[in-house]
C-alpha cells in the first residue's frame, strides 16, 4: 500500500470513529445487552427454575435496568422457557449447533449497533463473538463480556473493552435436571 492509500484509510477510519462518537443526545449512553442464555446456565434452557436462575444472576451481576434494551438468544426448546421468565427481553431463535450464538452475532451485524449504543454488554464466552467485538470497539463502543472464566476465550476477553466472570459459588444448582 503506498503512502497516499495508507493516508486515505486512515481518514476513512477516523471519520467512522467520529460519526459513532457524534451520536444525537437522545442515543447517548445507550446500554444494549446480548444474553446466550445457554452459555450461562451451562446448557439447554429446560425449565422454567433455570430461565429464573440466570435472570437472578444476571440482575445481581448488571443491574439490569427495566428500560433497557435486552435481547437473549436461545434455541427453540429454551425459548419456551425463557419466554415466560424474561417477559419485557426480545428473544432471537437460533436452530442447531451455535445456533443461540448466531441469531445474536446477526443482531450485531446487521442491525447498526455502533450508531444506536455506546455500551454493548455481551454474556457468553464463546470465541464466535471475537470478531464482531473487535469490530465494535473500534466503532468506539465500549463492550463488556460477561461469563463464566472457565468457559471465556482468551481472544474474546482480549477483544473487549472489559470483562466480568462468575464465580464457581455462581453455578446453576437450582433448576438441575
Amino acid at each position: 500500500m503506498n503512502r497516499t492509500s495508507a493516508q486515505n484509510v486512515q481518514t476513512a477510519e477516523a471519520t467512522t470513529t467520529k460519526q459513532h462518537k457524534m451520536r444525537p443526545p437522545s442515543l447517548r449512553g445507550r446500554r444494549l445487552t446480548l444474553i446466550d442464555i445457554e452459555n450461562i446456565s451451562g446448557g439447554a434452557i429446560r425449565t422454567l427454575a433455570e430461565a429464573r436462575w440466570v435472570q437472578r444472576m444476571l440482575d445481581s451481576t448488571l443491574g439490569l435496568r427495566h428500560q433497557e434494551q435486552v435481547i437473549i438468544g436461545v434455541s427453540k426448546a429454551g425459548a419456551i422457557h425463557a419466554g415466560p421468565i424474561w417477559t419485557s427481553a426480545r428473544m432471537v431463535v437460533g436452530t442447531g449447533v451455535d445456533g443461540a450464538d448466531h441469531a445474536l452475532l446477526d443482531v450485531l451485524n446487521n442491525e447498526n449497533i455502533a450508531d444506536r449504543f455506546d455500551e454493548v454488554v455481551l454474556v457468553s464466552g464463546d470465541g464466535i463473538f471475537t470478531e464482531t467485538v473487535a469490530t465494535l470497539g473500534g466503532h468506539g463502543v465500549k463492550v463488556t463480556v460477561v461469563a463464566h472464566g472457565s468457559s471465556l476465550a482468551t481472544r474474546l476477553q482480549m477483544a473487549a473493552s472489559q470483562t466480568v466472570t462468575f464465580t464457581p459459588r455462581q453455578i446453576n444448582f437450582e433448576g438441575a435436571a
